[in-house]
Parts: structure tokens; sequence; C-alpha cells
């Protein structure tokens, strides 16, 4: 993936980033305060030699190695149970030397003698107690331990320098640092799994997606609209609407595909069901009648016909009644006065849709029809699970595809364009449909004549 990419992934799922890290920031700031807070006080020691000659450098010198490598075994015996049961006795605690053991830490600074040990308690009395107590015990343990058989001075020893210190401030829990610590895993793990389920999702999104499939241009981009359900057609919404003005723009588009040709059979479908396909059909061929031009809406879904109960239509004759000759094609067109256009109804279901569509009677029918009107649209059936809509499409001028935003996958939308290809039909163009409104923004377009728009039309099923 390039930059670019990841900048699309947090435009795409920027919520789920933010919600990732304020997740993880919550989880950082409740864990800081379930921690018990601790205090640290510490004591220091000098560990050194009793040289016999003080005046012999090379004397000092060996002394000094001597104190340095001794003070290293020192430090490893702070956490021995022989003297954390020592402080215990000593300051009469009710702990077992492996508690106490842990809360003893010893640090000693490179190349030298200083030897520091640091208790952390949730007391910080108690931790300066015990951190006295450690120094000197150690002090007295050293003694004992150097003390060579049968004399009484030991030739190096560990002297306290620093008393054990007090505290009322806790090193333990850091908010600062653990919110912080909180932010960044939650913006690395959000931007992680943003990345992960950009990668795993094949679903279509946006109009660039669909150009990495086919080079064919994207007509039209209607928005999601809640409310299409009340209001279906737009000729029932005002003229200024988004959804009416989106599909003016797929309109306008429309007659910019084969300008040399004044007489055009388009057929619109989809991949799979629910797409929006029979609701683009309809309100598309609505506005093509707004503008005057003389447009046929043929119901070419002989399975799962829904034309007829958008318009409101009779669909008890159609296509199938003219097709097998039982009524003539005037006899079976309709007319919609609110909408302005003619509409042909799918007719009686049939038992063999795919043979009818190709037959001679419905070239005939076509090659008829192209005579009369300006445009004629066949709301045909989805691609990939009948051939319907591809044998329609080869009688055709083209096929439009309708791509539901966010559902339909790239690699269904690729086997709907190889359907099409097989059979020499042709692709016009894709019509991206339910899009996400994205604060009246995203996928619209700002003419600055007193309103904003960004569609949000269709998002009926067909």
């Amino acid at each position: 993936m390039e930059l670019s990419d990841y900048l699309k992934v947090v435009r795409r799922r920027w919520v789920s980033i933010v919600v990732v890290t304020l997740i993880c920031t919550v989880l950082a700031v409740a864990y800081t305060l379930l921690q018990t807070k601790q205090y640290a006080s510490s004591a220091r020691l000098f560990v050194s030699t009793t040289a016999a000659d003080s005046e012999n450098a090379g004397t000092i010198n060996a002394g000094g190695q001597f104190s340095v490598q001794r003070v290293q075994s020192y430090a490893g015996m702070i956490n021995s149970r022989s003297l954390a049961q020592t402080v215990i006795q000593k300051l009469d605690l009710d702990m077992k030397p492996a508690e106490l053991a842990d809360e003893v830490k010893a640090s000693v600074a490179v190349n030298t003698v200083n030897l520091t040990l640091t208790v952390t308690n949730p007391d910080p009395h108690q931790a300066q107690k015990i951190a006295q107590a450690y120094a000197e015990s150690l002090t007295d343990l050293v003694r004992q331990l150097e003390t060579p058989p049968g004399q009484t001075e030991a030739p190096i020893k560990a002297t306290i320098v620093d008393n054990a210190s007090y505290s009322d401030v806790p090193v333990s829990p850091k908010p600062t640092r653990n919110v912080g610590l909180g932010i960044v895993l939650g913006l690395l793990l959000g931007f992680g799994l943003a990345v992960l389920r950009q990668t795993l999702d094949t679903r279509v999104h946006s109009a660039e997606e669909v150009s990495e499939i086919t080079e064919k241009p994207v007509l039209g981009a209607i928005g999601f609209d809640p409310e299409t359900k009340d209001t279906p057609l737009i000729s029932d919404l005002p003229s200024h609407s988004p959804r009416a003005e989106a599909f003016r723009v797929l309109r306008t588009n429309l007659q910019f595909v084969d300008v040399d040709t004044q007489n055009k059979v388009f057929v619109l479908s989809s991949a799979v069901p629910a797409e929006g396909k029979t609701s683009t059909s309809v309100n598309l061929a609505i506005s093509l009648a707004q503008a005057g031009v003389k447009t046929l809406l043929i119901e070419g879904d002989l399975r799962r016909p829904r034309a007829a109960s958008r318009l409101g239509l009779d669909d008890a004759i159609g296509v199938t009644s003219v097709l097998v000759g039982k009524v003539k094609f005037a006899d079976a067109l309709q007319h919609d006065e609110k909408a302005g256009l003619d509409f042909l109804a799918a007719g009686p279901i049939p038992p063999n849709p795919a043979e009818l569509l190709q037959s001679n009677a419905m070239a005939d029918l076509l090659a008829t029809l192209r005579k009369t009107y300006d445009v004629v649209l066949i709301d045909a059936p989805p691609l990939l699970p009948v051939t319907d809509a591809a044998l329609l499409a080869r009688q055709a001028d083209g096929a439009i595809l309708v791509v539901k935003h966010g559902t339909i996958t790239r690699d269904q939308v690729r086997l709907s364009v190889q359907r099409l290809e097989q059979v020499d039909a042709r692709l016009v163009g894709v019509v991206m449909n339910m899009l996400p409104m994205k604060g009246r923004g995203g996928y619209g377009y700002g003419y600055g004549y007193g309103y904003g728009y960004a569609p949000d039309g269709s998002s009926s099923k067909g």
C-alpha cells in the first residue's frame, strides 16, 4: 500500500480508529485509578577496603578494584530471604520474606563502590523504615561475611552515607505516562485494525474502486435517503431536492453516451438483487420524461417484476403478452400521466424468461421501439443469478450497471462485467447507489445556487 492508500484508510475508517483509541485511553485511566499508590525510599551505602599501607598506591588501587567487584555481590544479596527475615524481625513486620524481598531493589553505579537500595511501599513512612533497616542489616551482614575466622575486623566494609529518604509523592502509578501509552497504543491498534479491515474488505465503496475494475465511467451517484420508502419516486419530491438533482445529473451524463445515436436502448441491471436497480430505472425514466425526452420504461425482469408496483400501474399484461402474440404492443402500453412516461409491464411470469428475451419477437419489438422513442430503458434482472440481463444487453445499445455502496464486492462487479463481455454486450457506465450522505458533502455536488447538493437518493431494493 502507498501513502495515499493509508490516508484513504484513515479518512474512511477514522471513526473506528477514534473509538479504539478512546477505549485504550479509558482502560489506561481505569488501570491507573485501580492501582495502589506506591511510595519510595532510598538509602546509599559506600563499600571500602582497609589497606594495610595507605601510602602504597598499588595496594590502594587493588583495594579499590576489589571493592568494585564485591559491591556487585552485595547488590545481589538484597533480595535474599535471610536478609529479608532479619528486617522482618527487626521491624516486627507481618510479612513473608519473599513478599518483602519483592519491595526492595538495589543498583550500583558503573565503576563505583556506591550501592543504592530502594524500597517501595503503599505507606511512605513504612517505606522509609524498611529502607533504613535494610541498609543497617546489610552493613551488619557484610561485616559478618567479610570478617575472617579468628579476627575482629573485616578487610572490607559497607558504610551508610545517606540514610533512608522520605517522600510523600507516589512513584506509582504514573497517570501521564499511562494515559500517553494508552493513547499511542490505541492509535496504533486502531490504525492496524483499520488497515486489516481495509485489506480484508473487498466491498466497493467508491468510484475509484469501480475504475480499477472497469474503464467505464461512473454516470451518477445516488445517495442513501431513509425517506425513500415513503417517497420512492422523484416526481413526488421538490425539484430542488438532492435526490432529484442526482437523477438529473445521471440523465445529463447519459445523454453524452453515443451522442451520434438519436434513439437509444439501455438495459439497467446489477450484480445481485437488492442494489436498487428498479428504483434507479424508474426514477431515471421519470427524470428523462420531465426533461421532455420521449421515454419508455420496460419491465424486463420477467422473474420478479417490481417496476409496475413502484409506479402504481397494472401488471396484468405486458412484455410476455406481446411476445407470445396475445396482445399488440399498443394495447399493452400504459402511460403514467404524473411521471409523463410510457410504461410496458412484465405481464404474466413465464416459465422460460430467458428464451423469450432472446427470441426474434423481442428483437423485432426493440427495433420497432427505437423508431418511436428517444430513450428506452429496460429494468432487467441481476446479472449473476440469471442470464436474462446479459441477453437483453446484447440486443440493446448498452448496459448500465447499478452498484450498491458498501455491499457488492469487487469480484461480483468484475464477474458482472465479464457476463456482459461474454455475450458481446456493451457496458456504457456505472451508477453508484445508496452512497452515504457524509454530512451533505461526501459524494455530492456543490453548485452555489442557494443549496448544497449531496445525492441522497434511492434506497429502495430492486
